[in-house]
C-alpha cells in the first residue's frame, strides 16, 4: 500500500480575493502569480464557492500546520501581516501559535522541541 503525500488544499470562501491577498501576505510575501500558492511542497487553491458562509463556524475542525525553525522570526512575520492571534502556547513538545485568517479559518506554527 502506498502512502499519500499532500500535494495542495482548496480552502473555499465567499471573498477569493481578499483571502487570497491575506494569505499571500501572511505566509508567501515573496509569491507573484496566479493561480495555487506555492507554500513550498504543498500548494494553497482559494476558490470562490457559494455552498460556504462567509465566516468558518467550526474553525477548529481542521487547522492547517506550519513546521517552523524560529518562532520569533515567524511570530513577526505574521504580526506584520495583521494576523489576529488565538493562542500562543509553550507546550512539552514545542510552542505552538494559532490564528485566524479573514474566514475565519484556524492556522497553526508550532517550533518543536528538539530532544537533547
Amino acid at each position: 500500500m502506498a502512502t499519500l503525500k499532500p500535494g495542495s488544499m482548496l480552502l473555499g470562501t465567499t471573498r477569493p480575493a481578499e483571502l487570497r491577498a491575506w494569505y499571500i501576505k501572511a505566509l508567501a510575501p515573496e509569491f507573484t502569480g496566479e493561480g495555487a500558492i506555492d507554500l513550498g511542497d504543498f500548494l494553497l487553491v482559494i476558490d470562490e464557492r457559494d455552498d460556504v458562509n462567509s465566516k468558518n463556524s467550526e474553525p477548529g475542525r481542521a487547522i492547517i500546520n506550519f513546521h517552523i525553525d524560529d518562532f520569533d522570526a515567524i511570530e513577526a512575520q505574521l504580526n506584520a501581516a495583521g494576523v489576529e492571534w488565538i493562542s500562543i502556547e509553550d507546550r512539552a513538545k514545542g510552542k505552538f501559535g494559532t490564528f485566524a485568517d479573514p474566514d475565519g479559518n484556524y492556522l497553526q506554527i508550532i517550533e518543536w522541541k528538539t530532544n537533547a
